[in-house]
């Protein structure tokens, strides 16, 4: 067959360009372990920035308020609600991963096209791992089994998490 002369070039550069995530061979996805590791160090970061901070304010007296479920005040509201939900959207965005996934090497990116997610998607990833964890953690134990290990949540986000490069 004969190749029409006056068709537009095509290049190999472009065509990689266009592929999505999924159709990407040397895509590698990080599994259940490996994400379950990381979600611990995040839980331990968090911990060592809100603790100093909650009893510097509250004192000894916040341990008690916190054993009956009760918020301690305006403060306690900040550092324990408010911080990590700015802390991970923005780390979400901006550097597609939290301290536990930088240290396993992973990073967070959109689904579909690779690139780095938008403000929207880190939030909806963020109130929707919440949910996922809602049905016995069956949303999140869908990580393991999933062909691109994702839990509920990034199937609501349009998320995946990756290796870096």
């Amino acid at each position: 067959m004969e190749r029409n002369r006056f068709a537009p070039p095509t290049s190999e550069v472009r065509d990689v360009e266009r592929l999505t995530l999924a159709d990407r061979s040397e895509v590698r996805y990080v599994g259940f372990c490996a994400r379950c590791g990381a979600s611990l160090v995040d839980a331990v970061v968090l911990l060592a920035l809100q603790s100093p901070v909650l009893f510097a304010v509250y004192g000894l007296d916040y341990l008690d308020l916190a054993s009956q479920g009760l918020s301690a005040g305006p403060v306690d509201v900040l550092v324990t609600w408010v911080f990590p939900f700015v802390a991970i959207v923005l780390l979400w965005h901006y550097k597609q991963a939290t301290p536990g996934k930088m240290a396993i090497g992973a990073r967070v990116v959109n689904a579909r096209t690779g690139e780095p997610l938008s403000i929207a998607r880190c939030v909806t990833r963020y109130f929707a791992t919440a949910l996922a964890g809602l049905p016995l953690g069956l949303g999140l134990i869908w990580i393991a089994f999933d062909r691109r290990k994702q839990g509920w949540h990034d199937k609501l986000a349009g998320s995946v998490v990756v290796r870096r490069r």
